[in-house]
């Protein structure tokens, strides 16, 4: 499960970054600009770092952080297809979209990493 984290939370992080590049905050509307990006990512960045902190651990605590990720990295792939399909043109570019696609690939392998994890644990 550590590698499928770690390769979910780089993608994300790396989309983030991507974001800033494309305003993102624009795209959802977030009151403050780019203030109100940089709190959001304040907040969500040292959640998804504690997370992988834990998964290496394998702490009792590691299965939530890695639902949390990977289900972030869905979502990324999810609401950037709709605003694609809605016909923004932010991240149209061909690196912009491989690491939205990668993100969701990374994200389901992380699930089933999830799911071997909880089913180890779960008979000992």
């Amino acid at each position: 499960m550590e590698r499928s984290f770690f390769l979910t939370m780089c993608l994300l992080i790396l989309h983030q970054i991507d974001a800033a590049f494309w305003r993102e905050w624009e795209m959802f509307y977030l009151p403050g600009g780019v203030q109100g990006y940089l709190l959001f990512n304040s907040l969500i960045i040292p959640v998804v770092l504690l997370g992988y902190k834990h998964v290496i651990q394998s702490s009792s605590k590691a299965i939530i952080f890695a639902t949390v990720c990977a289900t972030l990295g869905v979502l990324t792939f999810l609401i950037h297809s709709g605003f694609a399909l809605a016909g923004l043109e932010q991240f149209h570019l061909p690196l912009s979209r491989a690491i939205i696609a990668l993100c969701l690939l990374s994200s389901l392998w992380q699930f089933i990493e999830v799911r071997k994890f909880y089913l180890r644990h779960a008979v000992a």
